[in-house]
């Protein structure tokens, strides 16, 4: 995170946290960044390491982050084994998240100016967003990096603030009852904000009154409340000095009513204090109006003029809070987050940079921070250490404040430029290639027409990748796991369609244990881009066995050719000990040695030192249905005999796996060694999906091509089947069944959903087209279309399972990659 306006030292911290036993040889060492993964010590010389306990324990990662160059750790009492490092500070406490929260608390307390608390279900990020905006030209504002709201998230964006700001704006989002106490201890917010309540986190409660009550304890202690009593039902609201309710009825700003001006527009009519007045925003949809007029009532709160109001609400800008990953011109990887930047963000989009490993080389396009006001020295001085601590090889900068400074990156391949217009014109003379490139600029730099030229060009339709929602349900499905259970990862069918080394990259980065593809040729591209975690080839081929082996690939033995012709391959080349994994049929009957051969198995594998069994396996075929346990307890029974047979016979121990996504869930008792999980990551395993709440990864979207009036009894598509019953508008897209989209979803047994409307298919889908009767609906050309949103509905329509469909969806479709 940014650091904050000086230093402390170990012994200061130490102090403020009343450890419980201190080990301080170097008390005076200066902290400046607050560590708590150590796959992310992007400043380890001036990092604190808290040594957090959750699924994975902290204190099992001290070495790496000692390792990595981190000297200063917090520890937990009880732990002090962990962190016994020759030279390294040591503060012990009995809680460590309570530490770095309390650390987080003190830093806060040091601080005068206001700060605005924003907690609610939904648009708390939009709202914080809007603030900056309305509020930016009196204030130098820090706020919470994109939604860092969680009890970490909290405490690391308090420890931005420093003297050069006068107002945070902080987030504060809860997901069980108790946390908002933590909260609320470290924010002590001035000015405390609730926005939308909806059902986001309501498993976690008793009640939608017991999640509001535990937000409301946000408002303790502050001057200034601003809130909606629709969503209170009458519920009460600690005490404050002044209260500015808003919504429509009985409340301070009292909405009357909306009306649309043209497309892209809104004016909402509202009385305060008696007096009539009205904002017109750039946004028409119903949750835009209302976080607008959140917002209208916290300026209104501040004391804003109506007149001033108005005038800012005018120009606001969308909060476009993706960083999106996708390919590039010239072989090369585009990271953009393109809309904001300040040091925060930064930090955020380099380290994420920095966990991709397809390219040898990593170039920055950054344009001048607004609002340095007078410290440029300052803030880019702290840009060359993140720089740095980022190995960033190729630095791009725009702006006249970045041109000033370009003596302090002469240690860096810099190029300057002085606007967008110069970078633009220069940029087809300039080398791009093998390389992934980060897009890190203010909104005014617009560097959307920069994103536009280094993108690779593809056409309109695209799967977008969702990466938080992919964490989402890995974490999901980890909390189902004892710790010592690992787990294996499928990415095969390039990953189901959603990407390989993207989707394998964010696997090993959290620590999945290992891999698994179909075919070698999968595995050789990931160990192409960086992926080192041990890989499991499905169907390795005899003529790819060389390949296997100069990649390190590890195969998995289903027959006793497949095995005759492995060992063969290793003795002619003087290798022994090779890793393999087993494959036993147990009911499945499609791949893997049957029961009945495990003794001549077990002896040909005593036989040969070439190889060693590092997993032995079997594939449960009806794990998720109900009506076929007893035939999964058969498999089991089956699978668990022949284990002990190998076992008795090789002498050495081995991994057992069994369990697939639906045993994850459904058979803790089969979770042995290790777990493989496939399509649950992607959050279209209908029966997890309900329980764990999983998240949706990916969504096929296109776009409009055109928009014609068809006049009734005409017909649409190849072979007329298409006829229309009255006037209708059609909309042709661009996707066909050469892009994956099913010719069966045609004739109206398909749906897409335009501008918030699921329109049906009209007549034959096409080869790169199909149609659509948006009769009814606000449609323009260029507007997006979302083709797969319900892909367990869709796969329905056409009697297939969502696999299929994920899988189907073609290279040609740009897959795009963000964080949302």
């Amino acid at each position: 995170m940014a650091i904050p306006e000086q230093f402390y030292t170990v012994q200061h911290i130490a102090d403020v946290l009343s450890p419980v036993r201190v080990f301080l040889p170097s008390p005076a060492a200066a902290v400046s960044s607050l560590l708590y993964d150590s796959r992310k010590l992007s400043d380890a010389g001036n990092g604190l390491f808290f040594a957090l306990k959750g699924r994975r324990n902290g204190h099992a990662y001290i070495g790496d982050a000692y390792a990595a160059g981190v000297r200063n750790f917090v520890v937990a009492e009880g732990e002090e084994a962990a962190a016994a490092l020759p030279h390294a500070n040591v503060i012990v406490v009995r809680d460590t998240l309570d530490a770095l929260q309390t650390l987080a608390a003190y830093h806060r307390s040091r601080f005068s100016y206001p700060v605005i608390g924003i907690t609610g279900s939904n648009g708390k990020t939009i709202v914080k967003e809007w603030l900056r905006q309305l509020l930016s030209p009196e204030f130098r504002i820090v706020r919470s990096p994109k939604s860092y709201n969680s009890q970490i998230g909290v405490a690391l964006s308090l420890w931005q603030l420093d003297g050069t700001h006068n107002l945070a704006i902080i987030e504060a989002g809860i997901s069980q009852p108790g946390e908002m106490q933590s909260l609320q201890r470290m924010i002590r917010p001035d000015i405390a904000v609730l926005t939308n309540i909806g059902p986001a986190h309501d498993e976690g409660f008793a009640s939608r009154n017991d999640k509001v009550a535990e937000k409301l304890r946000l408002f303790e202690g502050a001057g200034t409340v601003v809130y909606s009593p629709g969503y209170l039902h009458g519920m009460a609201v600690p005490p404050a000095t002044t209260r500015v309710t808003w919504g429509h009825g009985d409340a301070a700003l009292q909405v009357l009513r909306h009306e649309r001006i043209g497309d892209r527009r809104c004016r909402i009519y509202g009385r305060y204090r008696g007096n009539e007045m009205d904002i017109t925003i750039p946004f028409t949809d119903e949750a835009s109006r209302e976080n607008a007029t959140c917002c209208w009532a916290v300026m209104l709160a501040m004391g804003y003029a109506p007149a001033v109001v108005a005038e800012r609400m005018a120009g606001l800008q969308p909060v476009e809070m993706r960083l999106e990953m996708k390919r590039g011109i010239n072989s090369c990887t585009l990271v953009d987050d393109s809309y904001s930047n300040d040091l925060a963000s930064l930090a955020i989009a380099l380290d994420f940079l920095r966990q991709q490993h397809q390219h040898p080389s990593r170039t920055l396009v950054l344009s001048d921070i607004p609002g340095t006001w007078g410290r440029e020295d300052e803030v880019y001085e702290k840009v060359l250490k993140l720089l740095v601590n980022n190995n960033i090889n190729r630095l791009i900068t725009v702006g006249e404040g970045l041109a000033a400074q370009a003596s302090r990156f002469r240690g860096l391949r810099h190029e300057a430029f002085a606007n967008t217009e110069a970078l633009l014109e220069a940029l087809p003379g300039m080398d791009f290639h093998d390389e992934i490139v980060l897009l890190k600029g203010a909104r005014v730099f617009a560097f959307e027409r920069i994103s536009q030229l280094l993108a690779a060009k593809l056409h309109d339709t695209v799967l977008e990748i969702n990466l938080n929602a992919l964490e989402h349900n890995l974490g999901r499905f980890k909390s189902l796991l004892p710790a010592q259970v690992k787990l294996m990862a499928m990415v095969k069918a390039f990953s189901y369609g959603s990407g390989s080394f993207e989707v394998a990259n964010l696997l090993q980065f959290n620590k999945v244990d290992c891999l698994a593809v179909a075919y070698v040729d999968e595995g050789v591209e990931l160990r192409k881009a960086g992926i080192y975690l041990p890989i499991m080839v499905m169907n390795p081929s005899p003529a790819a066995i060389g390949l296997l082996l100069r990649y390190e690939l590890e195969p998995e033995v289903y027959s006793f050719s497949v095995l005759a012709d492995l060992v063969r391959e290793l003795s002619n080349r003087g290798m022994t000990g090779y890793p393999v994994h087993v494959k036993i049929d147990t009911g499945m009957h499609r791949l893997g040695f049957g029961v009945n051969d495990i003794d001549k198995l077990a002896s040909d594998l005593s036989k040969t030192n070439a190889v060693k069994v590092k997993s032995v396996f079997s594939h449960l075929a009806a794990a998720g249905e109900a009506e076929h346990d007893a035939f999964t307890e058969t498999q089991l029974a089956a699978f668990h005999g022949a284990v002990s047979r190998l076992s008795a016979a090789l002498g050495y121990p081995f991994i057992r796996h069994i369990a697939n996504t639906a045993a994850i869930q459904r058979w803790p008792g089969a979770h042995l060694d290790m777990v493989r999980l496939g399509i649950g990551l992607y959050g279209i395993h209908n029966a997890a999906k309900r329980s764990l709440h999983l998240q949706q990864v990916c969504t096929l979207k296109t776009a409009i091509a055109q928009l014609r009036i068809v006049p009734a009894g005409e017909s649409v598509g190849y072979g007329r089947k298409g006829v229309l019953a009255r006037e209708s508008s059609i909309a042709t897209v661009n996707i066909g069944y050469a892009d994956g989209y099913d010719r069966r979803f045609g004739n109206g047994v398909g749906s897409m959903v335009v501008n918030g409307r699921t329109v049906p298919t009209v007549g034959d889908i096409c080869m790169d087209m199909a149609m659509l009767d948006v009769t009814g609906v606000e449609a323009r050309e260029g507007d997006e279309v979302i083709v797969f949103g319900d892909l367990a509905g869709q796969a329905a329509a056409i009697g297939t399972i969502p696999y299929e469909l994920l899988a189907g969806i073609s290279q040609r479709v740009k897959r795009v990659y963000f964080y949302g």
